[in-house]
C-alpha cells in the first residue's frame, strides 16, 4: 500500500506542478479500488488501497489550496464528494447521499469519512481531473480538456489517466491567443 500512496502523491504532483491552478480551483478524482488491486472495476472494492490514495493525495491538495471532488460511482449517477467550503463557494447542488462501497464506491466513503465537513454534489466543472482505474472524470472537467501524460501510466494495477483545463480558443484566424492560459 506504501507504493501506492506514493505513485497517487507522485503522479498527482507531477500534475499540479503543469496544470498552472490558483489557490480555490477544483481538481477531481475518480478511483476504482477494485482496479488498482487487479480486480475488474465494481467488483472488488479495497479500502486499503483507498486509504493509500487518499493519503497520496489529499494532503498535496490541502497544502496546495486546492479543492479535491471525488467522483462516485455510476450507483450514484456519478455524484461528488467535496468540503462543504467547496459547495458553498462554487454554488454546488447539493444531493442527499452518503456513499458507501457498493454505492458510491471505496475511495468516495473513505473520503466521505475523512473529510471536514463533507458533502455530495450533482456535478462540478473542475480545472483538473486524475482518473485512476478508467472511472471517466472528463465529464466533470471544464471545457476544454486538455489530457496529460507524467511518468506514471498506472496506481496498482489500475491505468491512470489526467488532465487539466484550458480555456476555449474563439476568433478564429486573426486572433491572438494569450499563451499563459494555454
Amino acid at each position: 500500500m506504501e507504493s501506492i500512496k506514493n505513485q497517487a502523491k507522485t503522479a498527482l504532483t507531477e500534475l499540479l506542478d503543469n496544470a498552472k491552478l490558483k489557490k480555490g480551483d477544483i481538481v477531481v478524482i475518480g478511483v476504482s479500488s477494485s482496479e488498482i488491486i487487479g480486480s475488474r472495476i465494481g467488483t472488488a472494492g479495497s479500502k486499503e488501497a483507498s486509504r493509500a490514495v487518499y493519503e497520496g493525495m489529499i494532503p498535496v491538495l490541502k497544502e496546495r489550496g486546492l479543492f479535491a471532488a471525488i467522483q462516485c460511482c455510476e450507483h450514484l449517477n456519478r455524484a461528488l464528494i467535496v468540503e462543504r467550503e467547496c459547495a458553498e463557494r462554487y454554488g454546488l447542488t447539493q444531493v442527499n447521499v452518503v456513499p458507501h462501497p457498493h454505492a458510491g464506491g471505496s475511495f468516495a466513503t473513505e473520503c466521505y469519512s475523512r473529510f471536514e465537513d463533507p458533502v455530495a454534489v450533482e456535478a462540478v466543472r473542475a480545472h483538473a481531473g486524475v482518473d485512476i482505474g478508467d472511472v471517466f472524470v472528463g465529464m466533470h472537467i471544464i471545457p476544454v480538456a486538455v489530457p496529460f501524460r507524467g511518468s506514471l501510466n498506472s496506481i496498482g494495477e489500475a491505468h491512470l489517466t489526467m488532465c487539466r483545463r484550458r480555456p476555449k480558443f474563439v476568433g478564429g484566424s486573426r486572433a491572438i491567443y494569450n499563451g499563459e492560459l494555454l
